[in-house]
């Protein structure tokens, strides 16, 4: 994948719940709370890489109202056509306590779907986040113990500042720092915590889409020094005493600014392989995508011939728009290839359940999802051909709930850093056509 042809990913807001006056309640929509890689709100926020193909994602829309639907009669797997039982999967629906609060809605909404798998993002705005900020994972490791099969899923930034837009030079220096211990103390914290929370076998997401130019936890200013790095944090979180921590490596599909293969830090601290895959770019088919270097296909080889099993945790629409054949074969895909799991990214303009811009793929991703099961992955996963999908039958659309009307109330920073985001005054007396 070139360079004009890389993604800038839209805003990760977050909801925190409060109560101030009668007529107060918290903004659903963005610049009222933080997302992941975000500055608190007493910082100015910082600003995205752009690149030259980079267009304004729509703003995530708040939870819908589920409407339960009946169960599909199951096929064969591999056919993107409903089944009983499939690879664990889950949703990115929000990084706080929302997020939560919906896998039970889209649950629903899937006609009672097993959804075994949370996923959720460290802040990457400044170190004591990416520690795991006391009252931040909290809920998040309480869901997890509900259920002995349910798994976490943690993207975790390898440095602060991680969407500031630092220069190359400026990353190498940090890379190198990390690679000679710098920073080990604060993943020892935050694996420390993890295991105080009771969720020793989180999956780790660390430096994610490492081979793109977006983070600053990016590998490509000095590959050897990531390498290093990688290896030294994995080392230092392993240390702790009760950890049985997974550790995914998970680069963009596609070559990027870097091809990831030269990013990859070996088998003794890689558990998973992963790649975030979405519909881009532009006119590209899905079988482009299986097969172009470092692709899908590439992906699944690579996983196979290191003894690794597969994952997926990011994955949606993007730049073809509601393209209900890339949601057909991305779902037949991995339920041929059996990744260890998957979470969709389901915001607008990736997602089906929360964004309302994706009729025909909400109604695929609904039809083949429904009623499903999980089944267990399996450890070494074997390199085969590309799923061919048939239709499927197609599925209500959801219903979204727009946001409510409000006004941002300034509490100052350090009020604001408590409560995880901005309160908003809601004016509920009149509406009007948005």
């Amino acid at each position: 994948m070139t360079p004009q042809q890389r993604r800038s990913r839209p805003w990760r807001p977050a909801v925190v719940a409060a109560t101030v006056v009668v007529t107060a309640a918290l903004a659903a929509g963005p610049g009222f709370a933080e997302g992941p890689g975000a500055v608190r709100a007493a910082d100015p926020p910082a600003p995205r890489p752009a690149t030259a193909s980079s267009t304004p994602a729509a703003t995530p829309s708040p939870a819908v109202t589920p409407t339960p639907s009946p169960t599909p009669s199951p096929t064969g797997p591999g056919t993107g056509t409903p089944a009983k039982s499939g690879p664990p999967f889950g949703a990115y629906l929000d990084y706080g306590a929302r997020g939560v609060a919906r896998i039970a809605e889209l649950s629903q909404w899937l006609g009672g779907a097993d959804l075994r798998v949370g996923h959720t993002y460290l802040p990457g705005d400044r170190w004591t986040n990416i520690e795991g900020a006391h009252g931040f994972l909290d809920v998040w490791a309480d869901w997890r113990a509900e259920k002995d099969d349910r798994m976490l899923v943690l993207n975790v930034p390898m440095l602060e500042r991680n969407e500031a837009g630092v220069s190359d030079s400026g990353v190498r220096t940090l890379l190198r720092q990390g690679a000679a211990g710098a920073f080990d103390h604060h993943f020892k914290t935050l694996a420390r915590r993890l295991v105080e929370l009771k969720a020793p076998d989180t999956v780790i997401v660390l430096g994610w889409e490492m081979n793109g130019i977006t983070y600053t936890s990016r590998c490509g200013p000095d590959p050897e020094a990531w390498k290093k790095y990688w290896n030294r944090i994995v080392t230092t979180m392993r240390s702790v005493p009760g950890q049985k921590f997974r550790f995914d490596f998970a680069p963009t599909r596609g070559r990027d600014a870097i091809p990831w293969t030269q990013c990859y830090p070996g088998d003794d601290t890689v558990d998973i392989l992963g790649m975030d895959s979405y519909d881009q770019p532009s006119g590209l088919t899905f079988d482009q995508q299986v097969k172009e270097p470092y692709g899908l296909q590439e992906h699944v080889d690579f996983a196979a011939s290191h003894g690794k099993p597969i994952s997926y945790p990011e994955w949606g629409l993007f730049r073809n728009g509601d393209n209900a054949e890339y949601m057909r074969r991305m779902l037949a895909w991995m339920d041929e290839h059996h990744p260890l799991y998957n979470t969709l990214t389901d915001y607008c303009p990736h997602g089906v359940w929360q964004c309302r811009q994706n009729p025909k793929a909400s109604e695929v991703y609904r039809s083949v999802l429904s009623g499903r099961t999980a089944e267990p992955a399996p450890a070494t996963p074997e390199p085969s051909k590309s799923a061919t999908a048939e239709p499927t039958r197609p599925a209500p659309s959801p219903v979204e709930v727009r946001p409510t009307e409000c006004a941002p109330v300034e509490l100052g920073g350090w009020v604001e850093h408590w409560l995880g985001g901005k309160l908003c005054l809601r004016f509920d007396w009149w509406s009007r056509d948005r």
